[in-house]
């Protein structure tokens, strides 16, 4: 939906920005000039004056509205867009109901039809929380963390995480590092009756926690499969991102449908704006679109 709307507010611009040169240039004049001959021919009020230099309809919608959508158009293009969080994947860091903003400038200016670069401005660091088009289906919007650059080993298995840098002299290369984890707790969050444990992990420079359900098995089974490694390893090729939810055992990430081309990145999460509560049920009066409450502890940066 986000693609069509981006293509929706280009055309809009567009058209109505076209109408209104159209009319600046072309018959704006010759209403002025109709108003200097009947002026030269008798005295006019206010009103036939208004009457004369009126703008069509359609004119006037579109002087109206060029410049708030034009604004709209850069402003979401180039600087800033939100969000809102569908699922659960990413949780504790961001849940269901978080409204979020995405600097779109991180990783580069993109013109918002083609998705062409048009500047580049930086590249992902891990640990950054990013929005991307999904690989499978660009016209999906996912959100997840990043955990290997381009060049990088991930190792995911029995639910450690380990990374192996990328290295220019293969034979030299740093050996596997683990990813430091503390458990800070275990029963704030539930699923199916089994209390989830919170982790904080340390990625790169970034503290963030993370979910475990320590009753889910590992789905090494449906773990994308590359050559010469073993299942539970990945090399992200040049170009390249890996990708995973902090909802470790609830996210359907790189370790099962590959690798974020830099081109499908989006931008970088940097702030929740405001959170709805959801807790309405099909049975409540009232739709269950509509928020039960709002969040506001969690107004605030993301990391």
């Amino acid at each position: 939906m986000a693609a069509y709307f981006s293509l929706i507010l280009v055309i809009i611009t567009l058209v109505s920005g076209i109408i209104w040169a159209i009319d600046a240039f072309a018959f704006a004049p010759k209403r002025k000039q109709a108003l200097a001959l009947a002026e030269t021919k008798q005295s006019l009020d206010d009103d036939a004056k208004e009457k004369i230099l009126r703008e069509p309809a359609v004119v006037e919608t579109a002087h109206s509205i060029f410049p708030v959508i034009a604004f709209v158009l850069v402003l979401r293009s180039f600087i800033y867009e939100p969000f809102q969080i569908p699922s659960g994947s990413m949780m504790p860091t961001l849940l269901v109901g978080d409204f979020i903003l995405v600097e779109k400038f991180s990783y580069g200016l993109k013109d918002p039809v083609w998705r062409s670069q048009l500047v580049e401005t930086g590249k992902p660091k891990r640990g950054d929380v990013v929005v991307f088009k999904y690989p499978v289906d660009p016209k999906v919007d996912y959100i997840k963390r990043v955990i290997g650059l381009p060049g990088d080993k991930i190792i995911y298995r029995n639910k450690h995480l380990s990374i192996v840098k990328a290295c220019v002299d293969k034979s030299d290369c740093p050996k596997a590092e683990v990813v430091h984890t503390d458990e800070l707790n275990r029963g704030e969050f539930n699923q199916d009756g089994v209390a989830m444990l919170r982790y904080e992990e340390q990625l790169g420079d970034v503290n963030h926690d993370i979910l475990i359900n320590p009753s889910r098995r590992e789905m090494t089974q449906a773990y994308l499969r590359q050559a010469g490694t073993k299942s539970y390893e990945f090399v992200v090729p040049e170009g390249q991102y890996f990708m995973m939810g902090d909802n470790r055992d609830n996210s359907l990430d790189s370790r099962f449908w590959g690798f974020v081309p830099e081109a499908n990145l989006v931008g970088k999460a940097v702030a929740i704006w405001i959170s709805f509560e959801f807790e309405r049920t099909e049975a409540d009066l009232l739709p269950t679109w509509i928020p039960t409450g709002v969040r506001f502890n969690r107004v605030g940066g993301i990391v």
